[in-house]
């Protein structure tokens, strides 16, 4: 296993931080993107990887992957239309770890012989799928690591669901990129909860003011959810904060109760809480508690994703204290949510203490039983996120 694949695979959402100072279907990012300096910034803000446009269409060059190379010492992705071995013997000299290798433009044959000469230069390689037919083949083809983009590079039409489909049906033993369409750390977080190992993400870090601090943000966790919304003025107040997750209950008996999911931005992940029977709603996860007599739920919940658990929840009990819930939190193997008693005043300390993967408030950013107080709302959103 080649330095490039073993970054992608460490534990965690990676990401593969890309330099570009154009895009054909959006015209001038960063004209004036300094390569060296970027691909500097993004190491040191956690990028696995960085991806180099060597292609004069993006407004790249050979030379940008050589600067690049002078500044980092991470593994570097060249980018660009390869089809001869001169375009690999080309990367590799300039410094690249691992090259693209676009299933639209290649036959079988072609992809077979690439894959050879890449493996005889030292170098690895980002096989690029962008539908069920071209995944099929990449598989077909021993691709250690696939690229799944959600845009049609023909049309240039951006499809994140089809996309999440084709990363959820993948094989789990190679290495899936989820590339394109992110903007935000909930757009991220859907690709890994479908089964990516990590994100390609280009056109968002070269709008931003700071590139390398909006990388930060995509990777940063915990995810922050504000749970119990029963109003869309809420949920925009939720969206204004910063939050990565909206939830809804929809659980008999409770005071945020809400016959349905709310709209919200595609920005943001929207949960639906169940007790008993995982209803979606349409929402993208549903968080399921079990039942218990006399009580509106029991204790501890599974995040669902399409049926299958992709998250635990660690709660307190329904109304109850528990002085062992940290250290209950602490203990769950995997993805973890923590949930019960959190708000603006302790969240920063239980994330410190825990280390959760998401976190959950909902009572204690109300001002009244399902109506939040928008500035709670902020102040903790805030926390968490600091």
């Amino acid at each position: 296993m080649g330095r490039f694949e073993e970054a992608l695979r460490a534990p965690g959402l990676a990401a593969i931080a890309e330099v570009k100072r154009r895009s054909p279907s959006a015209g001038d990012l960063r004209p004036d993107a300094d390569p060296a300096a970027l691909a500097a910034a993004y190491e040191d803000s956690g990028a696995a990887a960085v991806s180099i446009l060597v292609d004069e269409r993006f407004g790249g060059t050979w030379d940008d992957l050589r600067a690049a190379r002078s500044s980092s010492a991470a593994p570097l992705l060249a980018k660009g239309f390869f089809s001869t071995e001169e375009h690999l013997a080309t990367a590799r000299d300039a410094g690249a770890d691992a090259v693209l290798l676009l299933l639209r433009d290649l036959d079988d044959a072609a992809v077979s012989d690439l894959l050879g000469v890449a493996a005889r230069l030292g170098l690895e390689t980002l096989v690029e799928a962008h539908d069920a037919r071209e995944l099929e083949r990449a598989v077909a083809l021993g691709a250690a690591v696939i690229g799944i983009n959600a845009r049609d590079l023909s049309t240039f039409r951006v499809d994140r669901r089809a996309q999440l489909e084709l990363v959820a049906r993948a094989p789990r033993e190679r290495v899936l990129i989820a590339e394109s369409g992110i903007e935000s750390r909930a757009q991220g977080a859907a690709a890994e909860l479908a089964g990516a190992d990590g994100i390609l993400v280009g056109s968002t870090l070269m709008r931003a003011p700071d590139p390398a601090a909006k990388l930060r943000e995509l990777v940063s966790r915990p995810l922050v959810k504000v749970c119990g919304l029963t109003r869309e003025e809420d949920v925009a107040a939720a969206v204004e904060a910063g939050a990565d997750m909206a939830g809804f209950v929809l659980v008999e008996g409770s005071p945020r109760r809400v016959a349905s999911v709310l709209p919200v931005p595609d920005t943001l992940l929207t949960v639906a809480v169940v007790v008993g029977t995982a209803e979606t709603d349409g929402a993208d996860l549903v968080q399921l508690y079990p039942p218990e007599a006399g009580k509106v739920r029991g204790r501890d919940a599974v995040l669902l994703r399409e049926g299958e658990e992709v998250a635990r929840v660690v709660d307190l009990p329904w109304d109850e204290e528990d002085a062992s819930h940290f250290e209950r939190a602490r203990s769950v193997e995997g993805r973890v949510m923590l949930a019960g008693g959190l708000g603006p005043e302790n969240v920063g300390a239980a994330i410190v203490e825990v280390r959760p993967w998401a976190v959950d408030a909902s009572s204690s950013l109300e001002r009244a039983p399902g109506v939040k107080d928008h500035q709670r709302v902020r102040d903790y959103v805030e926390a968490a996120r600091a």
